[in-house]
């Protein structure tokens, strides 16, 4: 049986049973069968959020898609935003309910990431922690346990998630009384509080070359910034999923334990991302205040990446 013409809540469903990506391991119809059992525990994270996904269309790379295609249903809200990253107005889609899932599934959207506001607040401090290879989780687990002991000390506490990928991230919600700025400023002082703790393991530096092989804690995550939301799978292979994992079982997983085939069975009936997650917090101002010395990572690497240019201009 193909899925030709299939339809779940309206959404007519194609090509079910092609491959969804090399080394998936699982067809299109693994994706949609996976978004729909778990859409009650994603939707949450990405109702009222701009939404960008990553998609895997047959005989192509993998493509992060933000703007909303022209030919989506009308009845898909949308919202149009600044991207700062590619300097123009963005027609974002807003995925809140179990239609626009199943729509975004068929049009094989494996990746699902949503900014960290909604509508003009941001909601939590994200620090995504990257090793500097695969086969290195437990040193990512460390620096994970890092940043706990300074948000700790800052009066704040987190929830951890594996990214899918080959690091965690760990999210500290937060209330409505924060600016963007704040927000963004803070974050950056957790990230240098907790290389301070070990700088022998951790480090901020943006700039991969500067890294020295430690595990990278990257601030950058902020405002209008978007992170892959817990249970999205990954276009990896095996197709692993974003997997909320409680504090004291970091040293038990590893990223591949989770995967769009496991992560049902684990789940159950449960939903761990929302029953571990923290209320909303305020920031120390004094983690504001230092981060606001904090130079912005991604502008300090830009300069430092044209300095470095000028001066390979120089010598040859």
């Amino acid at each position: 049986m193909s899925g030709e013409g299939e339809q779940r809540d309206g959404v007519t469903l194609t090509n079910l049973d092609q491959p969804l990506f090399e080394g998936a391991e699982a067809t299109k119809r693994d994706l949609v069968d996976y978004l729909d059992a778990v859409a009650d525990r994603i939707l949450p994270a990405l109702r009222g959020r701009p939404l960008s996904v990553i998609r895997a269309l047959r005989g192509q790379e993998p493509f992060m898609q933000k703007n909303l295609p022209r030919y989506a249903p009308s009845w898909i809200p949308s919202v149009r935003m600044w991207a700062e990253a590619s300097h123009r107005q963005v027609t974002y889609a807003l995925c809140d309910d179990r239609r626009t899932l199943l729509w975004f599934a068929n049009q094989r959207a494996v990746e699902y990431h949503p900014t960290l506001l909604r509508g003009d607040h941001v909601t939590h401090l994200v620090l995504d922690i990257d090793p500097p290879e695969a086969g290195a989780f437990d040193r990512a687990v460390r620096a994970a346990r890092l940043v706990r002991e300074v948000l700790a000390d800052s009066g704040l506490t987190g929830a951890v998630k594996t990214s899918g990928a080959k690091g965690v991230h760990v999210f500290v919600p937060i209330d409505e009384q924060a600016t963007v700025e704040e927000a963004a400023a803070a974050t950056r002082a957790i990230a240098a509080r907790a290389e301070r703790l070990d700088p022998v393991l951790a480090t901020t530096a943006f700039i991969r070359e500067d890294r020295g092989g430690k595990v990278f804690i990257d601030s950058t995550r902020a405002g209008g910034a978007t992170v892959v939301a817990a249970y999205s799978p990954r276009v990896r292979p095996g197709a692993p999923v974003s997997f909320p994992v409680a504090w004291d079982d970091l040293d038990e997983v590893t990223p591949a334990d989770f995967t769009m085939r496991t992560a049902r069975a684990l789940l159950a009936d449960g939903d761990p991302w929302a029953e571990r997650m923290p209320g909303p917090q305020s920031l120390d101002p004094g983690l504001v205040a230092e981060g606001r010395t904090i130079p912005v990572a991604r502008v300090q690497a830009m300069h430092e990446g044209k300095r470095r240019a000028r001066a390979r201009r120089t010598e040859t």
